[in-house]
């Protein structure tokens, strides 16, 4: 793919994306697919040749799109608003566009000095005690899964709320 013609497909998906977001609350929340539906739309084997980007957004629209849940949508009772928005996804953009390897500073210090400086920032806006933040001993981490996360604040809210005891 030429530099061109990733611009232009970039601007495609952005539009898909953004039109997606503004019709979400139009879709069944819940997929309406059974079990090997969606792999029975799929190819046996795998394209000798790329195809029309075209072709991708297409499928995405009649293929991917009725087999998914819509977390985002409105109608869905158990949203969890936080795992898409429109900064996250451009910010997604942006790392992935640099392909940035941050799992220790030598691999990329403005990865790792941002992510801990965003985390000292959490550390303020949530009141924590000092001793989270980078600059001393047991300081921030991003977990792995909503569920570590999720439990990690549960503890730190027990802790808070009991005062430690």
């Amino acid at each position: 793919m030429t530099i061109d013609e990733f611009k232009n497909n970039a601007y495609k998906v952005i539009d898909w994306i953004a039109d997606y977001y503004k019709n979400v609350d139009s879709f069944p929340v819940l997929s309406q697919a059974a079990p090997g539906d969606i792999r029975a739309q799929l190819p046996d084997h795998p394209p000798e040749e790329g195809e029309p980007f075209e072709a991708l957004l297409a499928d995405m629209n009649e293929k991917i799109l009725p087999g998914i849940t819509h977390w985002q949508s409105p109608n869905f009772f158990a949203f969890f608003p936080c795992n898409s928005t429109g900064p996250a996804i451009l910010g997604d953009m942006l790392s992935t566009g640099l392909g940035v390897q941050g799992m220790l500073w030598a691999t990329s210090p403005a990865c790792t000095e941002l992510e801990t400086h965003v985390l000292d920032w959490l550390v303020d806006m949530l009141d924590l005690p000092e001793k989270f933040k980078s600059n001393r001993s047991g300081s921030g981490v991003i977990q792995d899964t909503a569920s570590s996360a999720t439990l990690c604040a549960l503890v730190a809210a027990r802790e808070k709320a009991s005062n430690g005891k």
